[in-house]
């Protein structure tokens, strides 16, 4: 869906991340119809910022230049559904990708500034940098609401704080669903794309609350960046459909080679996530 579409859904907090970019913002579906019922499809949404500057809220120079790679949440997903057709997956799935520049310009978002999300919540800017958020809300509330779907993944490379955490090694898991919290790490223990569940708490919620809109889009107060954003996210599932938020940050890219890949893009999740849905969902 382009700019003209996404305005008259709703989905201002995804466009005001690429209104200060010359390309346009863009909400992508595809489907994959593999079921040989009718099932409730298994929903993968993916942050797809394809180039992020941080905007008015600048990020440093240094390394800049790798933040081609904040679109990796989906990318993964565009792999998987490419991956479930290849092989002919058993299933009905739902890949949702948003996919946006976040640039400074004379049009850009402005810190202060306030929109209104698809889900008709407002949310306050107080950081131009904390910007997949506000793509992934938009994703996740039209995902829910005209999909239906049994559960719902999401995949981003959301914040430089489960890096601090957990490093290369882990991504960083917080849902709301035990059993598909299991399902995720198991299956992740099984292909070696490791996860490990964080918190999320309703206290952590006085830290995302604004006094001026619904909630702001980051903690100012200090601490807990991983599971603020994530505690952000699910504000914006509006029917408790299980769901799990895999922050991929530090596991997305690599400077360094591995066993399975050169430096640079990883591919994280695909195999994460083909092995959760073979062994659990076929």
């Amino acid at each position: 869906m382009m700019k003209k579409k996404l305005e008259k859904l709703g989905m201002h907090a995804l466009l005001g991340v690429g209104q200060g970019s010359v390309r346009g913002s863009y909400l992508v579906t595809m489907e994959w119809n593999g079921a040989k019922n009718n099932s409730k499809p298994l929903a993968f949404v993916g942050k797809g910022v394809c180039f992020d500057t941080g905007g008015y809220s600048l990020k440093p120079a240094k390394f800049m230049e790798d933040m081609t790679y904040d679109m990796a949440g989906s990318a993964t997903v565009v792999g998987l559904m490419k991956n479930f057709a290849l092989r002919k997956a058993k299933i009905n799935a739902v890949g949702v990708v948003g996919l946006v520049e976040n640039m400074v310009s004379g049009n850009a978002q402005r810190p202060g500034d306030i929109v209104k999300s698809y889900s008709g919540k407002t949310i306050e800017i107080l950081n131009t940098d904390a910007e997949g958020r506000l793509v992934l809300a938009d994703a996740l509330t039209f995902t829910e609401e005209k999909f239906k779907p049994k559960f719902i993944v999401d995949l981003a490379t959301l914040t430089g704080a489960i890096i601090v955490s957990l490093g290369s090694e882990y991504a960083g898991l917080f849902s709301n669903d035990d059993k598909l919290s299991k399902q995720i790490f198991d299956a992740g223990e099984e292909v070696e794309e490791k996860v490990w569940r964080m918190p999320l708490h309703k206290n952590y919620d006085k830290l995302m609350n604004s006094k001026n809109a619904d909630v702001q889009n980051i903690n100012y107060v200090g601490g807990a960046g991983s599971t603020t954003a994530a505690q952000f996210l699910q504000r914006f599932i509006l029917n408790k459909t299980p769901w799990a938020h895999l922050d991929i940050a530090g596991m997305a890219f690599s400077k360094y080679g591995g066993a399975l890949n050169s430096g640079g893009a990883t591919g994280f999740g695909v195999r994460l996530l083909n092995q959760l849905v073979e062994e659990n969902y076929e």
